[in-house]
Order: structure tokens, then C-alpha cells, then sequence
């Protein structure tokens, strides 16, 4: 497909799909409390969403020979890397942490985003994976700008979260994002400084870094959607979708 730059108009579009994924993922949020049941956070996001005009991203989404999804959002627990399905019966508990991603459509464009939230108190491991995994985040956007390169962003990620000993889940990617979730280009977690393609004003991206306590492998369940961590240890992911300007970045859904 390549890449697609994006008008003054179309960026405006998805900066509006940006503000209903943020208002969608904070209301959210302050639901993550103990005893909350993930189908329950489902439940309040597809309302939020619809009350603010959006459509759902991932709502029947099957690429390839996959089953379509079967919820708005994505729910994942502890070692539920990506792609966790909402249940009635999956309860939060004191010390979980959740990743919630969410990605809605507005007037035919897409903004995508996911955050990974500490339920009540959560224990010194899981917050030092949780701030290293934003603090990659931070640096990935960071080293975004007109000219830069896709492997800088990939090596942001990767330089951050190996020097604290971390995994990094290299088998998902972020990507490209506008008049579909996913397009062009894909957006590694890891990278050399200085190579890939370079970034041009007017791409629209989503950056979304993974890590683990282990060492990054994952499996993929029965249901063939939910990904955990193959040892069994803890994970956190987060995700923005930034627009390269002429001067730099603007984060469009966080």
C-alpha cells in the first residue's frame, strides 16, 4: 500500500478520533479498581465511545484468517501481553496491571492508543516495568521529527529497555495508522539508530512499545487473540499515535 501522507484535513480528523480514544481511555481508567470485571470496562467504553460519535476499530476486525474480534476494547493482565479479550468472569485484583487499548474511528479516520494501568497498589517490580515502559514510549515520540529515521524510534525503545533488563516483544509492531487501524509503515520495537525509513511531515504512526520480565518470547492462546508472555511473567504495553510535523511531533491519541 506505502506510505500515506496525510493533509492538513485529514490530520484534523484524526486529532478529533484522538480526543474520543483519550476521553474513552480515561473514563476507563478510573474504572481499573478491584473487583471491576473486564466486561464491565468493555461495557463502559463502547458507551462512552458511541455517546461521542466514534466507531469502533477493533470491533469485528479480522485480518487474515483470524475470527473477528469480538469487543472495543482489549483487556490484558499481568502476563496477557496484547490482545486480551473482555470477560465477565475476569475480576481486577489489588497489584494487577491492565493493559486497555482502544482504537475508534471519526469522520473515516482512526486514532489508536493504549495504556497500562496499576489496579490499587502494585508491587516494585511491576512499577519499575511499568515507568520503564512509558519512559520508552517517551523516548520512541521523542526521537520522532522530519528526517529522523524509524530506526531511531525502534532503537529508543530497545536501547531503554534492554539497559534496565528488560524483554522486548519483537513478534508485534506498531504501524502506520489514518484511513485504516493498520498501515504502512511497520513500526519495530527495535532498531538501529540512523537506518529505516525516514519520517516525513504529514505520517501519521503508532508507536507501541511491549516489555516483559522475561525475555520478550511470547504464545499465543486457543482463541487464537490473546497473547501472553511464554514464561508466565509480567508485561505491560503502551501506545500513541503521533503525526510528524515540519518542526517535530504531535501526539494525536495517548
Amino acid at each position: 500500500m506505502g506510505i500515506i501522507i496525510k493533509s492538513v484535513l485529514e490530520l484534523a480528523k484524526m486529532r478529533r478520533a484522538g480526543t474520543i480514544v483519550r476521553a474513552v481511555l480515561d473514563v476507563v481508567e478510573v474504572a481499573c479498581v478491584p473487583g471491576a470485571t473486564t466486561a464491565e470496562l468493555e461495557r463502559i467504553a463502547a458507551r462512552e465511545m458511541t455517546r461521542a460519535g466514534g466507531r469502533s476499530a477493533f470491533l469485528g476486525y479480522r485480518p487474515g484468517n483470524l475470527p473477528p474480534y469480538p469487543a472495543v476494547l482489549c483487556t490484558s493482565i499481568n502476563e496477557v501481553v496484547v490482545h486480551g479479550i473482555p470477560r465477565g468472569d475476569e475480576v481486577l485484583r489489588e497489584g494487577d496491571l491492565i493493559s486497555i487499548d482502544f482504537a475508534c474511528f471519526h469522520d473515516g479516520f482512526c486514532a489508536d492508543a493504549a495504556r497500562t494501568i496499576a489496579v490499587g497498589v502494585i508491587s516494585a517490580p511491576a512499577r519499575d516495568l511499568l515507568d520503564t515502559t512509558r519512559a520508552c514510549l517517551a523516548r520512541a515520540v521523542a526521537a520522532c521529527g522530519p528526517g529522523r529515521r524509524l530506526g531511531d524510534v525502534g532503537a529508543a525503545i530497545q536501547g531503554l529497555a534492554e539497559a534496565r533488563g528488560y524483554g522486548l516483544v519483537r513478534d508485534f509492531v506498531g504501524h502506520g495508522v489514518g484511513r485504516a487501524m493498520h498501515e504502512d509503515p511497520p513500526v519495530p520495537n527495535h532498531g538501529t539508530a540512523g537506518t529505516g525509513r525516514r519520517l516525513k511531515p504529514g505520517m501519521a504512526i503508532a508507536i507501541e512499545p511491549m516489555l516483559t520480565v522475561g525475555d520478550g518470547a511470547i504464545r499465543v492462546l486457543d482463541d487464537r487473540w490473546t497473547v501472553v508472555t511464554a514464561d508466565g511473567g509480567l508485561a505491560a504495553h503502551v501506545e500513541h499515535t503521533i503525526a510528524v510535523t515540519e518542526h517535530g511531533f504531535e501526539v494525536l491519541a495517548a
